[in-house]
């Protein structure tokens, strides 16, 4: 009765492991509206304050007389460029929401149902289930690395003041009042501009390009997204012809800048590096690769062995043979003595069976 007690118990234990294991956790959401929402928010105040407000002066470099570098013609604003900031921000923005959403689905409802993420995340307030979770995280995670790349590319034209193509077409120096004689005459001076303000102050802005950091950006984390959580069984070629077609098109914002006097060679190199890097760390360090967080292993429990049939064992006390305990006793004793013992043999007695018979 006892075995089969404890066999029911196992197996109600079992049974139990077998569920779905649905995680309930009150600490998780403090944590995500206190740390992640201020960090977002301190970062977009950060970007915000780089790209429309003078509070980090662009440092003014001076420039050489007559220089043929920075003398090539003014393209016009650049809401007038073949690939404008608008066109980007909307790409950056759109590209990766919408592959990362039909990706999500798609993986979520064809994925079988020993394999799906089992922790559900509630609190006082909220609910997210594994599908929401998911495309928040990564959704949440490529927003701040958009602001970030911003921030980087912002603080690298404050910092060095590199100017454009076009700088000199955009400052307007007056020569004659600067006395420049020759090509190696080096201008420092601040008011040597006598263009726009506003448009001088965006010629110094070339190291590193924006956009092409957040094209790159965009392209590295959506082309990791899509070759590590897409499965193409039918067609090997969907997920690389996918990933080219969206590194071609970054690519193609650089070499636009380029041919349209709108930034240096290494600006647009700068710029490819600061968002490929950002994109890199951020999926390989931050969101583990796309990958589900896999909980530790429960432990191991002992089973109890069972027979053929399948019913548990008795398991049996060990009884000591008397036998074994006669020799350990005649051990212990010729240790202590260091000499044999030697037991009397009984004598052999012969006792012929006609007088056993006899008496009997």
């Amino acid at each position: 009765v006892r075995g089969g007690t404890e066999h029911k118990e196992e197996g109600s234990t079992m049974a139990a492991e077998e569920k779905p294991a649905v995680k309930s956790s009150s600490s998780i959401l403090p944590c995500f509206l206190f740390v992640e929402l201020v960090i977002m928010a301190g970062t977009v105040l950060l970007a915000y304050y780089f790209e429309y407000t003078d509070t980090f002066p662009v440092h003014i470099q001076g420039f050489f007389c007559f220089d043929k570098a920075f003398s090539k013609p003014y393209p016009g604003p650049e809401e007038r460029s073949n690939v404008p900031p608008v066109l980007v921000y909307s790409l950056v923005a759109a590209i990766p929401t919408i592959t990362i959403l039909a990706g999500e689905v798609m993986v979520f409802f064809m994925r079988s149902e020993g394999t799906q993420e089992k922790t559900i995340v509630t609190a006082d307030c909220c609910y997210f289930n594994p599908l929401l979770r998911r495309i928040i995280r990564f959704l949440g995670v490529y927003t701040f690395g958009v602001f970030t790349t911003t921030i980087f590319a912002n603080a690298g034209q404050v910092v060095t003041g590199n100017q454009t193509p076009h700088f000199l077409s955009a400052c307007r120096p007056n020569y004659t009042a600067l006395g420049c004689h020759s090509n190696l005459q080096y201008i420092t001076e601040r008011k040597a501009c006598t263009g726009n303000p506003l448009i001088v102050a965006s010629a110094r802005k070339s190291f590193p390009s924006k956009d092409a950091a957040l094209s790159v950006y965009s392209a590295v984390y959506t082309v990791m997204y899509v070759t590590l959580v897409f499965r193409t069984k039918g067609t090997r070629l969907t997920k690389p012809t996918l990933s080219l077609i969206l590194l071609c098109l970054a690519m193609l914002v650089g070499v636009v800048r380029v041919a349209e006097y709108r930034n240096h060679w290494a600006d647009v190199l700068a710029g490819y590096f600061t968002g490929g890097a950002i994109a890199v760390f951020l999926v390989t360090c931050v969101i583990n690769n796309f990958q589900q967080t896999k909980p530790p292993p429960p432990p191991v429990r002992p089973q109890r062995p069972e027979s053929v049939l399948g019913m548990p064992m008795v398991a049996l006390p060990c009884v000591e043979s008397p036998l074994e305990k006669l020799q350990g006793d005649l051990h212990s004793l010729r240790s202590h003595d260091h000499q044999p013992h030697r037991f009397p043999v009984p004598p052999d007695v012969l006792i012929p069976s006609r007088s056993i018979t006899s008496e009997v």
